[in-house]
């Protein structure tokens, strides 16, 4: 079968593409077309006419929903729309749409961990153009779509507008220079984090074996304080070091905890997440010497 993916060049683009290609599904076709432009993506599927598609192409990035709500929500809903049409004309099979845990919004602890049940009354401009697109991709068009819902994902490559990513980078940075500081936001928010390297794999397993109109959460059902993050990197540091809090780092809108229920991918694919927290921090604090020095 033909494979395209969108937003392959993306953090979890790049992962996913890898684990495809050394799962043996090959041709993997890479699409960097515009997912705004209607047209160029149907010629593009049209040229490739791919059996399956993931669609991960996006705005990821929750802080910059808040700068540009508009332009995340022409991305992440208006893309995804042109994605579904341009994967109709040409004949696709299945598609797999990312969206996210920020659906969910502001859940008390009686509430967690949360299931795919649970209604989606999200807090932010990005938990609402995933709810939105999730939404629009419901309708299917006689395609077969299948929907994760992905937790907090880490993993080396991430981009340091995340906070693993960023506290390791300042880490990375500080070891070279000699600083001491490292600055971070909300030290108390707990979320939910996976390997990138864990999350791919699930992809592949939702597309393999999951029901057309379903949704899956993709976590661990674990949640981990921020400040559990920090501390795991500044015992990998090669010197020490200190967290200085930041109020300019924290999020206009920050739920206090967010944990899922991965009882539903499990039952249905058998994924569960194999590589340990330790293990994926000190890849990122690795995969960030290497950038650092580099730059």
């Amino acid at each position: 079968m033909s494979l395209l993916v969108t937003g392959a060049s993306g953090f979890v683009g790049r992962h996913l593409v890898a684990h495809l290609r050394a799962s043996g599904d090959v041709p993997v076709i890479e699409d960097a077309t515009d997912v705004l432009e209607l047209k160029q993506l149907e010629e593009a599927f049209n040229e490739h006419k791919p059996d399956v598609i993931y669609h991960l192409a996006a705005q990821s990035d929750v802080a910059a929903s808040w700068n540009d709500p508009k332009g995340t929500m022409r991305v992440n809903v208006d893309g995804t729309i042109n994605v579904l049409a341009a994967a109709t004309s040409c004949g696709a099979k299945r598609m797999l749409i990312i969206s996210s845990a920020d659906v969910y919004g502001t859940l008390a602890s009686s509430d967690l961990p949360v299931n795919e049940s649970a209604p989606m009354h999200p807090v932010n401009p990005y938990g609402e153009s995933k709810a939105e697109a999730e939404r629009a991709a419901a309708a299917g068009g006689g395609l077969e779509v299948v929907c994760a819902r992905a937790f907090n994902h880490i993993g080396p490559g991430q981009s340091e507008r995340f906070v693993a990513s960023a506290l390791a980078k300042q880490i990375a940075q500080n070891e070279l220079s000699g600083e001491t500081q490292v600055r971070v936001g909300n030290l108390e928010a707990k979320r939910d984090f996976a390997d990138v390297r864990d999350v791919v794999c699930a992809y592949r397993l939702i597309v393999e074996h999951g029901e057309s109109g379903a949704v899956y959460n993709v976590c661990t059902g674990i949640s981990r304080s921020v400040r559990d993050v920090a501390d795991t990197l500044l015992g990998l540091a090669r010197h020490e070091m200190e967290l200085v809090v930041d109020d300019q780092l924290r999020r206009p809108v920050d739920v206090s905890e967010v944990r899922g229920d991965p009882s539903l991918i499990h039952e249905v694919t058998g994924w569960t997440p194999e590589i340990p927290f330790e293990t994926t921090l000190a890849d990122v604090l690795e995969d960030w010497r290497m950038r650092v020095a580099n730059a």
